[in-house]
C-alpha cells in the first residue's frame, strides 16, 4: 500500500482475523473481506438477524426436518437413535459429550486446541445518530474504529498476549441508519466490541466498567456528543459469552485461535477434519475449516462429508 492511510484501512479489515497485524495469516482475512465487501457489500437482515436464523429454520420444517431446543445434551445418551450426528460444538465440548465414543489420541488432540482472543461487545439504545466527525461514517452501516495503524496494532497484540487494549480497536455497526424497525421513530440502536484476552488466559484484571469507559471514550473521541445520546446499553463480557454459549470458550466466539498452526489443522490434522474416527460423528463448528464467521461454510462442507460418507 502506497500511504498510510490505506495500510491503516487494510488493517481494520484484517483484524477481523483476532491476530496479532504482524501474525502470517491475518492478511488473508482483509482479502477475502475486503473483496466480499466491493463485490456485494456487508448487508444486513431487515428487522435484525434472527430473520436470518428464522427464514432457514422454516425451509427445513417445510423439507420435513424438526428442530428441537431447550434440550441441554450432557452426554451421548441425551440423543435419540440417528445414522449420522453432526455436532456444533467446540472441540472441549465434542470430547464432553462424545468423548468414550471417540479414540484416546483422538481426544488428546482434541484437548490440545487453542482458543484465541474474547469478544467484548457493547449494544447501545440511542437518542439520534452517531455524531461521527467524518461524513462517511454517518453513511456507513459498518465501522472499523481504530485510529491509526499503530494504535490498531498495539490493540490487536495486546489481547493476544493477554492484555486489555488502552484504546480498543472497534468494529462497530449501525442498522438503524438503513433499517427503521431497528428502533422507535427518532431513536437508533449501535453495537461494538473489540478484543479483550480470553477470560482464561488475561494477565491482567481490568473491571467490567472500566473496558465498558475505554469502548466509548473510543467512540467518543472520533463521533464528540456521543456518550449524551445513550439511552442504555447492554453489555456482553467474556463470561458473558461463554455463559451464553459454552462453546464461546473463555468469550472466543469464533471457535478457535485462527493462526497458521490451526488454519491447516482445525481441529487437527487430517483429510477430512469434519469426520472423526468415530463411525458416524462429525464435527461442524467454527473450529473446522474455514474458521470462524458468517459464511455458513463449516456446516456445508460437514454435510457434504455425511453424504459422501
Amino acid at each position: 500500500f502506497r500511504s498510510e492511510r490505506a495500510r491503516a484501512l487494510f488493517a481494520g479489515i484484517a483484524a477481523h482475523s483476532i491476530l496479532p497485524l504482524e501474525q502470517p495469516g491475518s492478511a488473508a482475512y482483509g482479502l477475502v473481506l475486503g473483496m466480499a465487501g466491493h463485490a456485494v457489500g456487508w448487508p444486513i437482515a431487515q428487522g435484525g438477524s434472527q430473520a436470518i436464523a428464522d427464514a432457514l429454520a422454516a425451509y427445513l420444517r417445510d423439507l420435513g426436518g424438526q428442530i428441537e431446543t431447550a434440550q441441554p445434551v450432557a452426554s451421548f445418551a441425551d440423543l435419540p437413535r440417528a445414522s449420522a450426528y453432526l455436532f456444533d460444538v467446540s472441540p472441549i465440548n465434542l470430547v464432553r459429550i462424545a468423548g468414550e465414543r471417540l479414540p484416546h489420541a483422538y481426544r488428546r488432540k482434541l484437548a490440545r486446541y487453542r482458543h484465541g482472543p474474547a469478544a467484548f461487545k457493547l449494544d447501545w439504545a440511542l437518542d439520534g445518530p452517531i455524531p461521527w466527525r467524518a461524513a462517511e461514517c454517518r453513511a456507513a452501516g459498518t465501522v472499523h474504529l481504530g485510529g491509526t495503524l499503530a494504535e490498531m496494532t498495539r490493540s490487536e497484540r495486546a489481547a493476544w498476549h493477554g492484555s486489555h487494549p488502552e484504546q480498543p480497536y472497534l468494529i462497530l455497526t449501525q442498522p438503524s441508519l438503513f433499517d427503521p424497525t431497528r428502533a422507535p421513530a427518532g431513536k437508533h440502536t449501535a453495537w461494538a466490541y473489540c478484543h479483550v484476552p480470553n477470560l482464561h488466559s488475561a494477565h491482567d484484571a481490568v473491571p467490567q466498567h472500566e473496558m465498558v469507559e475505554r469502548i466509548e471514550a473510543q467512540v467518543e473521541r472520533f463521533a464528540p456528543g456521543f456518550k449524551a445520546r445513550i439511552l442504555a446499553r447492554h453489555v456482553m463480557a467474556p463470561a458473558d459469552f461463554e455463559a451464553y454459549n459454552p462453546n464461546y470458550v473463555g468469550g472466543d466466539v469464533i471457535g478457535g485461535a485462527q493462526d497458521l498452526p490451526q488454519f491447516f489443522a482445525r481441529p487437527v490434522l487430517s483429510r477430512n477434519p469434519y469426520a472423526t474416527p468415530a463411525a458416524g460423528i462429525y464435527l461442524c463448528s467454527a473450529s473446522t475449516p474455514p474458521g470462524g464467521g458468517v459464511d455458513g461454510m463449516c456446516g456445508y462442507h460437514a454435510a457434504r462429508s455425511v453424504l459422501r460418507a
